[in-house]
């Protein structure tokens, strides 16, 4: 077959040249090439204390935690709100002290005026982390099968739902 000069000089053993037939790699097949675009979803989730599952909201990977704030404690009466540094802005803590409730949110790193937050109370985010542990033993969670949010959100409150009744 014809034979392409050889691109490399220090490896001077020629390649074969493919005419007529379709590139390797994505689109037109695997191999070689871009890889295909993944779907990235970032899951915001709020649980009660005892650590299950009360509401989720799916957004693009890139998107920031303070933009699904609001939302998630929406509806909900409490003592105290548990945020992470994420959560950290001036305009929720205030929304949430009108909501009656107390903002128990480290301050991010660059604040310049750095608020208070029970370190003692705040330990207890760990329930968070717990979910997020256990909803990972779901395969089709981690592995994210469903192109669709709508499915992928249906299955992750069916997982929600196999939690709550442990």
């Amino acid at each position: 077959g014809d034979y392409s000069p050889c691109p490399n000089r220090k490896n001077p053993i020629p390649t074969p040249v493919r005419r007529g037939l379709p590139q390797k790699g994505w689109p037109g097949g695997p191999g070689p090439g871009p890889e295909p675009r993944r779907v990235s979803t970032k899951i915001h989730v709020s649980v009660d204390g005892l650590g299950n599952p009360l509401r989720f909201i799916l957004t693009a990977a890139t998107a920031r935690y303070i933009t699904q704030a609001e939302e998630l404690i929406a509806g909900y009466a409490g003592e105290h709100v548990l945020a992470d540094q994420g959560y950290d802005a001036q305009e929720f803590r205030q929304h949430i002290l009108e909501l009656g409730m107390m903002p128990v949110i480290p301050p991010r790193s660059n604040r310049k005026a750095p608020a208070d937050y029970d370190r003692h109370l705040y330990r207890e985010r760990h329930l968070v982390e717990c979910f997020i542990n256990k909803i990972k033993h779901y395969r089709r969670i981690f592995s994210r099968f469903e192109k669709l949010d709508t499915r992928y959100l249906g299955f992750l409150h069916f997982t929600a739902a196999l939690i709550w009744l442990r």
